[in-house]
Formats: structure tokens, C-alpha cells, sequence
């Protein structure tokens, strides 16, 4: 409680580790003018497709499948884009199982979606999985990052199922060269590649008083793990988002509770 003390220092600017949001009006427009906080966005991470010389390597025929596992917009747009390079017409018996309706949406900028069929999960990973059970007998292609969470693989592993794993995209650590003399006072992190790519930049880096926020409890893991103080999690209880969360501490550390 005494640590929590010393580090609830005022808040006066965040580094949110995305992208910053181009659908116009964020709730981070909210934090900035209501507590008058200055916010920057700068994503951590990067995607780079694979090439299709590395994609053959894996000896993968997309062809030889009767089902494809999307967990994200990503994975759509890099099989399509190797499909098309290689000259793939996708055949219309395809099934596609999708981690979201986000991912089963976006389908539609390759794919006429009436015409085909899509099984979708509502945002986990057991949502899908429990669709999954349905279908043992497809023989599926599971396109992924070279990092990337194991629920849905390990379950295919376990029961047997028929499929294959294909690395068609990789995350790597953005160069944040640019940032190494500018300091922030809340850093926020979405995932534990965030803070591959913090320590990727700067081998040196001392927290000292940069308060840490971390999204979801693989990135609140990978925070301790490197052996940094976790001042701010969310989800929380009360703030199931990270604009939230940070409101939270705000409040308390710029004294406006």
C-alpha cells in the first residue's frame, strides 16, 4: 500500500502503445479534455506478411482443406493475399469458422458471404471452440501470427482433429528509437508484445515513476514477468475498458475524487 502511495503521482501524460483511432470521436478525447491530459498513440508492434517463398516452405496446400480458422482481421487479409499471389480461387464449399462478427464481417472484402458458409463465435476462444466440436470431421487450416494464443490450437492437438497450422504473418517490435529521450508518465499495453517490443527498443529500460497500465491478464502477466510494477489493470470491476481504468487512477492520483 505504502509503494501504491509513492507512485500516485499526477498524471499529465499517457503513451497509449496502438494505433490512434481514425473512426473519429475516441474516449480518449474524453481524457484529454476533461483532465486536460496529453495523450500520444504509438503502436509497439508491427505486422509483416511472410513471403511466399517462406509461406511454400511450410510444403502448406490451402486446396487440401475443407475449413479455414480466422481469429482476426489480420489472418483474413494475409491467407487472401498469398491465395491471390499464388493464384488461388478459393472453391465455394469452403467453411469459415471466425473467432467474431468483426472477422466474419470483414470476410465480405474477399467473399461473397450469402453464398458461403460461415460459423461465427461471440469474442473468446471457447465461444469457437464449442463450435468447433460441431464439425470434427473438416479438415482445417488455421492461419496465424508466429505469436499467438494456443486455446484454439491446443484444443485441435488434443482432439485429433485434422488441421493445419500456417504462419502467414509475423509480429515484430516497431522502432521506437525516436521516443528514447521522451518520457510519459502512463504507458499503456495491450499485449505481452508490447512489452517485447519495449525491452526490443530499449534493453535499459528503468520504470522509475512511469506508471504501467496493462489490458487483459496475459499482458498484466507479461508486465510482472519483466519484472516491472503493474499500477493499472483493466478490465476492472468498474471500468471493463482501459479508458476507463485510466479515468479511475486518474482521479485518484490528480486528486478529483
Amino acid at each position: 500500500m505504502m509503494l501504491e502511495k509513492e507512485r500516485l503521482n499526477k498524471v499529465k501524460s499517457i503513451l497509449v502503445s496502438q494505433p490512434e483511432p481514425q473512426n473519429g470521436h475516441s474516449p480518449y478525447d474524453n481524457l484529454k479534455s476533461k483532465y486536460d491530459i496529453k495523450i500520444d498513440f504509438r503502436p509497439f508492434i508491427q505486422i509483416e506478411p511472410v513471403s511466399l517463398k517462406e509461406f511454400r516452405s511450410q510444403k502448406i496446400d490451402i486446396l487440401n482443406h475443407s475449413a479455414i480458422i480466422f481469429t482476426s482481421r489480420n489472418a483474413v487479409d494475409h491467407l487472401f493475399n498469398l491465395a491471390a499471389q499464388m493464384k488461388v480461387e478459393m472453391p465455394a464449399d469452403m467453411k469459415y469458422f471466425c473467432f467474431s462478427e468483426q472477422t466474419s464481417n470483414y470476410l465480405q472484402k474477399y467473399i461473397v458471404i450469402r453464398k458461403r458458409k460461415i460459423f461465427t463465435g461471440s469474442k473468446t476462444a471457447m465461444d469457437l471452440i464449442e463450435i468447433l466440436k460441431k464439425h470434427k470431421n473438416e479438415k482445417f487450416l488455421f492461419p496465424c501470427s508466429n505469436i499467438r494464443k494456443n486455446d484454439i490450437p491446443d484444443f485441435l492437438k488434443e482432439n485429433e482433429y485434422d488441421f493445419s497450422e500456417a504462419v502467414i504473418y509475423r509480429t515484430v517490435a516497431s522502432d521506437l528509437s525516436d521516443l528514447a529521450e521522451v518520457n510519459y508518465d502512463v504507458i499503456a499495453f495491450f499485449s505481452p508484445s508490447g512489452i517485447t517490443s519495449l525491452f526490443h527498443n530499449f534493453p535499459d529500460f528503468k520504470q522509475n515513476k512511469t506508471r504501467i497500465a496493462a489490458f487483459g491478464p496475459t499482458t498484466a502477466k507479461a508486465v510482472k514477468d519483466a519484472g516491472l510494477i503493474l499500477d493499472i489493470q483493466a478490465p476492472h470491476p468498474s471500468a471493463p475498458s482501459m479508458t476507463g481504468a485510466l479515468e479511475m487512477y486518474i482521479k485518484k492520483a490528480n486528486n478529483l475524487e
